[in-house]
This record gives structure tokens, C-alpha cells and sequence, in this order.
């Protein structure tokens, strides 16, 4: 076979034994713009989808950043999608009860004592009356942000929320506890009772309650309005508290005694969800101290000191009055 003929058989052969898809047939004439892929055509759109185009950091930023301008370096970060840095770190506060007592009630000196027709109940009456217009003033305040407020009914509902706040003290119920009191007043009452038992029972009022004190503030701006009313107690009431061992440490569940207490409620009136809590107790100058509780103590085991060994050391014996000597 000579060359040509060769080459020629080979022409023919090649794409059939190759299994070659579709070569332009160039001898035949026919001309094509491309050669048709194996991928249909109208997906193309989502098979660009498939493939997401990720911008590479330029690490040389770092070294051009000393050389841009703030309003630079604050376009750039918002391109980025980055917020600014701040010098202070802002953390939202929530104020729900004041640190103290605005302007104490001082009660005045025998009260509970004295009788309205005596001489000094009468000049106590006439004190409160001339006290009585800030107070009403802040009455007024009250009914601004609470219609149905009135000092007529609030003492009933004062006594309900003392009550409530002395048994859940009883019962250790810290959920109801924390409904009935501030934050101020929590420990005050929970201080030295951790490990202590509380029998508290009420009897009954010796003089109904009433609302002698009422004011209202303003803290951080003048819509944050707070408001405290104080509230006379006299009632009688036993105690008795009990330390881990179940040892009487203060008060008896027998004896009763009359107790006279100012306690101090306050409410966040700008709060729509605001109720009316303990806050604390004014304790008057005049009031007697009461008396403390016994502890208990641990019983130190006595520590015995051990006597020092000496060596033993004949002593001389001296010759007495009367005795031979012995040569």
C-alpha cells in the first residue's frame, strides 16, 4: 500500500475507531460556529448559580489604612458592612426602685401611746394636719398616673401586701417574696435567716391603718416618676425564730406583743406593669432598741498544754542540825 492510499484509509477510519462526536465534517463542507457541549443550553443560568464569586481579602489594606482619611476608613467599613468601634461599651440599665427613703417620715415622739383626747395626742393631730400639704400634693401626682388611688382604700391594700410579703418571709417563698418587696428591702429581711426558722403569726390590728406620708421624685429625667407612701401599723403579733438546731434564739409563739411599725411602699408610677412593694421601715429615734437574739456559738474543746520534760539531777543533800557527819 503505498503512502497515500494509507493516509486517505486512515482518514476515514480515525473518528469511527476513536468514537469521536461531533467533528465538523469539514470535507463534506459544512461549516459550524463551535462544537455543541454535552450540557443543555437553557440551564446555563442555574449552573452560573452553583458557582459564588468570593472577593479576596487585600491583605495591603492594612498597610494603606494609615494613609486614609475618618470619612475613608468609614466608607470603607460600610461597604464592608461593619460598624464603627466606640470608645464605651452602652449596656441598658433598668431602674426599678430607688436606693432610700426621700424625705423620712418622722413620726412623732409617744405615738401610740398618747390618746387623741389628751393633751399631747391633740398637739400630735394638729402637727399632721400642717404636714399634710405635700403630701397631698403627691396624692395628686398619684392619681395622675393612677386613677383609682385613694388613701381612703390604699391602707386595706397595704395591709394585704404586708401580710402577704411577712408569710411568704415565714415560708421561705423567695418568688412571692420579691412581688411583695423591693430590691432595697429583700436583704434587709433576709439578712441572719438563711439558716433560721420563722413562726410569725398576725392577730389582729389595734388601731385600723392609715396613709400619714406620701411623696414623689423624679430620677434620671422627669418622666421616670417615682412614689413612696408611708403606712402606720399597730397591730399585735407573735414571733419566735429559731436557729438550726431548733433552739429559741428570739420572740416566743405565745406571748403576743403590740407592735407599731412605719412602713414605706413604694410603686414606679411611670412603669404601666408597676406594683405597690415594701420598700422599708421607719425606725424612730424614740423607739427602744430591741433586744438580740441569742447565738449559737461552737463550743471550742479546751486545748491542754503538754508539761515540759527536764532531765532529772540528783541534788546535794545538806547536813542538819544534830546529824554525825561521817569521816
Amino acid at each position: 500500500m503505498s503512502l497515500s492510499q494509507w493516509t486517505g484509509l486512515r482518514t476515514l477510519l480515525t473518528p469511527s475507531l476513536l468514537n469521536v462526536r461531533n467533528v465538523p465534517a469539514v470535507s463534506a463542507g459544512i461549516q459550524v460556529r463551535h462544537i455543541a457541549k454535552h450540557w443543555l443550553p437553557q440551564f446555563k443560568k442555574l449552573r452560573r448559580l452553583k458557582v459564588q464569586k468570593v472577593k479576596l481579602p487585600n491583605f495591603r489594606e492594612d498597610q494603606d489604612a494609615s494613609k486614609l482619611s475618618p470619612d475613608q476608613i468609614r466608607a470603607r467599613m460600610k461597604e464592608q458592612g461593619m460598624l464603627p468601634p466606640r470608645s464605651w461599651m452602652e449596656r441598658p440599665v433598668f431602674v426599678s426602685a430607688t436606693s432610700s427613703v426621700f424625705e423620712a417620715y418622722v413620726p412623732p415622739e409617744g405615738d401610740g401611746k398618747l390618746s387623741a383626747l389628751t393633751l399631747g395626742g391633740a398637739k400630735q393631730s394638729m402637727e399632721l394636719l400642717s404636714k399634710k400639704s405635700k403630701s397631698m400634693m403627691a396624692v395628686r401626682k398619684i392619681k395622675s398616673f393612677e386613677e383609682d388611688f385613694s388613701t381612703k382604700y390604699f391602707p386595706e391594700e397595704a395591709q394585704e401586701i404586708y401580710l402577704k410579703a411577712h408569710k411568704a418571709l415565714a415560708e421561705k417563698d423567695d418568688d412571692t417574696l420579691h412581688q411583695c418587696v423591693t430590691e432595697l428591702c429583700y436583704p434587709l429581711m433576709t439578712d441572719d435567716l438563711r439558716s433560721c426558722t420563722v413562726r410569725w403569726q398576725f392577730l389582729k390590728s389595734l388601731e385600723p391603718p392609715r396613709v400619714v406620708h406620701a411623696r414623689c421624685t423624679e430620677v434620671i429625667n422627669k418622666e421616670n416618676i417615682f412614689s413612696q407612701v408611708t403606712v402606720r401599723f399597730h397591730t399585735q403579733q407573735t414571733l419566735a425564730v429559731y436557729d438550726r438546731f431548733g433552739r429559741l434564739i428570739y420572740g416566743n409563739e405565745v406571748v403576743a406583743k403590740d407592735v407599731l411599725e412605719y412602713v414605706v411602699f413604694e410603686k414606679h408610677l411611670a412603669n404601666v406593669y408597676g406594683l405597690w412593694r415594701i420598700h422599708e421601715k421607719i425606725i424612730p429615734d424614740w423607739m427602744p432598741e430591741r433586744e438580740a437574739g441569742k447565738k449559737t456559738y461552737i463550743k471550742q474543746k479546751p486545748v491542754v498544754e503538754a508539761e515540759p520534760v527536764t532531765d532529772s539531777v540528783v541534788q546535794p543533800v545538806t547536813p542538819t542540825e544534830g546529824s554525825a557527819a561521817v569521816a
